[in-house]
């Protein structure tokens, strides 16, 4: 059974325990390993988005749904984080920084039940490459929307200061897309 407040105060304590990624990981791992129950808790995502679930200064742990087929430009936390997948697929592509731009440097796909840690200094984009909505548990060792952070222009790979409006407004235009094939 996935107790929402209950989760939140195991990630805290975790965090507490250890301020690396790894006792989160653990708490997150054994949240995805039942799917069903996180439903069940949190509802079916009908649309893309994100919303926080915790948010301090220390640990931010948010609810991602990401529309079929969408795919969320370069990015980078300045902190470590916690991926848990409990419904779907997200294919992450890691960057390497380079002197003017950035080039790909490896991938990794989390399918259902996953939960990845991804280390502090990533630089990470994100694709859901099925044609259902992807639910994902992340869990951030910071304040995930506190300025500093970087996104890079998906086309041009230009460094830029990360929008948190206008992800969400990524969100809203794959939820448009999403709702006119669906």
């Amino acid at each position: 059974m996935f107790d929402t407040d209950q989760f939140i105060e195991d990630c805290k304590r975790a965090y507490a325990d250890d301020d690396s990624h790894k006792a989160v990981r653990e708490v997150v791992a054994e949240a995805v390993s039942d799917p069903a129950a996180i439903v069940k808790a949190l509802g079916e995502p009908t649309e893309a988005g994100f919303s926080p679930l915790f948010h301090s200064d220390d640990l931010t742990i948010l609810n991602f749904a990401w529309a079929p087929l969408m795919t969320l430009m370069p990015h980078n936390h300045n902190m470590w984080a916690v991926i848990g997948i409990y419904g779907g697929r997200e294919d992450n592509i890691f960057w390497r920084k380079t002197e003017n731009s950035l080039e790909a440097a490896g991938a990794e796909a989390l399918s259902t039940k996953d939960a990845a840690p991804l280390g502090k200094d990533i630089v990470h984009s994100v694709t859901n490459p099925i044609e259902k909505i992807t639910a994902a548990l992340h869990v951030y060792g910071g304040d995930f929307f506190a300025p500093g952070r970087s996104e890079w222009n998906p086309e041009t790979l230009e460094e830029r200061p990360f929008d948190v409006e206008g992800a969400r407004r990524m969100f809203r235009e794959a939820n448009e897309r999403f709702a006119k094939v669906a």
